[in-house]
């Protein structure tokens, strides 16, 4: 799988030729919208900075809508998703935590998520979390340091930090780096990944240009 970040906290997923997004960006958000066709589009937070599910739509393909909490299986992709809490642009408001199964992995995505001890039900049968894109921009989704906790807690294979992008707290990235000791990463355009691969990792931070 090939992943790639977006602006704000929207995460493409490439696997062979299926193509799937997390908060697609819409135009009318102050936020670049989107600018590349899904099969899935999931959206955590009813908001124009993660709704865009019509950037992602073609003249020759509609993606499958995910828009909240359930089970959903789409051409072997196998998504669960879990109400939790968000405070985004001042608003408390329903997020949509989603734990995605592909390639024999586990990704979680957490959207916006504000809740420091959320219900990780999303996670329950999961053998290890393998990708975790977790908000870390404050101001209504998890802080830096509450962020880093929670992805220890989580056991995660490879940290994506998401959501300080065109969003959040200027200095967001810094001080999570710091606070996971990965002040030396380097931002990459991609990440490719394959199941083997998460041998050689526990805890790795990735950060996504964007």
């Amino acid at each position: 799988m090939v992943i790639t970040h977006h602006g704000g906290q929207c995460i493409k997923v490439s696997s062979g030729d299926t193509v799937l997004v997390f908060d697609p960006v819409s135009k009318r958000s102050t936020i670049p919208p989107t600018r590349f066709g899904a099969d899935i589009a999931l959206v955590s937070l009813n908001h124009p900075d993660c709704n865009g599910i019509a950037e992602v739509t073609r003249a020759s393909k509609e993606p499958f809508a995910v828009t909240g909490p359930g089970e959903y299986e789409i051409g072997g992709v196998f998504i669960k998703g879990v109400a939790s809490v968000s405070g985004y642009d001042s608003e408390h408001t329903i997020n949509t935590m989603y734990a995605l199964h592909l390639e024999d992995s586990t990704i979680l995505f957490l959207g916006a998520l504000a809740d420091k001890k959320p219900d990780l039900s999303v996670v329950d049968g999961v053998e290890s979390v393998d990708v975790l894109c977790v908000p870390i921009g404050g101001d209504g989704v998890l802080a830096a340091a509450d962020a880093h906790a929670l992805a220890v807690a989580l056991e995660a294979k490879v940290v994506i930090p998401i959501h300080y992008s065109g969003m959040g707290e200027r200095d967001a990235l810094k001080t999570f780096l710091k606070e996971a000791g990965a002040e030396g990463v380097k931002p990459v355009e991609k990440l490719t990944l394959k199941r083997k691969d998460f041998e050689e990792h526990s805890g790795s931070v990735v950060v996504l240009a964007s």
